[in-house]
Parts: structure tokens; C-alpha cells; sequence
């Protein structure tokens, strides 16, 4: 009988250590996920707005979707002018026009324009792009907005019962740059 009464009490030992550590573990693996997944996120935004204020400087608006913004990224040129001259000196003032290729530019920053619509550590989701024009102070501007949602890319950690770790935590936040009811390409993460 004593034999039976230490084996039990040794399986609700080890069953009692197993919960233990398995509870200080989950919160360290969440936030670790977390930081990993949301600084990829954040990092293909940050190059996805390079791409946009690119697009915008060759066509002067904002891209509406990604294939128009890798088909114009990848066969257009910025035009760069330089002016020739002082006009406080009175000379002559000249312009130089120099054409460079969007596409090289783009790819010296590590750009890539086949992947960069997809949402790091999803099966090829795309993020949401959206571009328009809106009334801002009685001017008309073009407005971006770019981002997803973070159930998408944060995959098991997706369930609000992490939230318990962390009290800012919400699966369901919309993490973004740009703004479509005004002239502004800040991100919210």
C-alpha cells in the first residue's frame, strides 16, 4: 500500500512541475513570438510605404493596389532636376533632367517587389491597400492606408486568452500606416 501511495504522490508531483513550468513558459513564448512576428510586420510596412511615397513621387498619387505598384516600380524612372546656376550671382539659370531607374533604386534599399505585398509568416496573405483622394482643409489630397490584421500574422497567438500576458494585447487591432480620411503616412505600431 505504501508503494502505491509514493507512486501516486510522485505522478501528481511531476503532473503538478509539468503545469508549473508549462505556465512560466507560455507568457515567455508569447511575447518572444509576439516581438518576432510584429517586428517583421512592421518592417515590411516600413518598406511598403518606401514603395508608395516612390509610386507617389513618379505618379504623384498613391497606388490603389499592388500590382500597379510593382508594375510602375518596375518599369519606371524617378526624374531627378538639378539646377544649373545662381540666381543671386545673375547668371543663367538651367535645369538638368537625369532619369534613374525606380526598380534599382528600389532594390538598393532591399526592396522586393514580387513579395512585398505578402504578410510575413502567412501563407501568401496579402496586406489590405487602399488609396484615394480626400478633402483635407479644403484641399484635395491623396491618402494611403496599408496594413492587416495581427490574428493574421500572429497564427496560434491570434487567441484573446493572450491577452492575460499582456493587457495592450488585442488579436483583433488593425496594425497600419497611412490614414484614409487624412494626409498622413504614420504607422500606429
Amino acid at each position: 500500500m505504501r508503494i502505491v501511495i509514493n507512486i501516486v504522490l510522485i505522478l501528481i508531483i511531476a503532473v503538478l512541475g509539468y503545469i508549473l513550468v508549462d505556465s512560466i513558459r507560455e507568457p515567455i513564448e508569447f511575447k518572444a513570438q509576439r516581438d518576432i512576428r510584429e517586428g517583421a510586420v512592421t518592417a515590411k510596412l516600413e518598406k511598403i510605404r518606401i514603395a508608395q511615397e516612390s509610386f507617389r513621387d513618379i505618379t504623384g498619387k498613391f497606388a490603389h493596389d499592388f500590382d500597379t505598384l510593382q508594375q510602375v516600380l518596375s518599369t519606371e524612372d524617378f526624374k531627378i532636376v538639378s539646377i544649373l546656376g545662381d540666381i543671386d550671382a545673375d547668371e543663367e539659370i538651367t535645369y538638368d533632367t537625369t532619369l534613374v531607374s525606380a526598380k534599382d533604386s528600389i532594390m538598393k534599399l532591399g526592396i522586393n517587389l514580387d513579395s512585398l505585398s505578402y504578410i510575413p509568416f502567412t501563407n501568401k496573405k496579402q496586406f489590405e491597400i487602399k488609396a484615394d483622394t480626400v478633402t483635407y482643409q479644403a484641399i484635395l489630397v491623396y491618402v494611403t492606408q496599408v496594413g492587416t490584421n495581427r490574428s493574421n500574422y500572429m497564427g496560434k497567438y491570434a487567441d484573446p486568452k493572450y491577452k492575460r500576458y499582456d493587457d495592450t494585447y488585442d488579436p483583433n487591432k488593425f496594425i497600419k500606416f497611412g490614414d484614409m480620411s487624412k494626409p498622413s503616412l504614420a504607422g500606429n505600431w
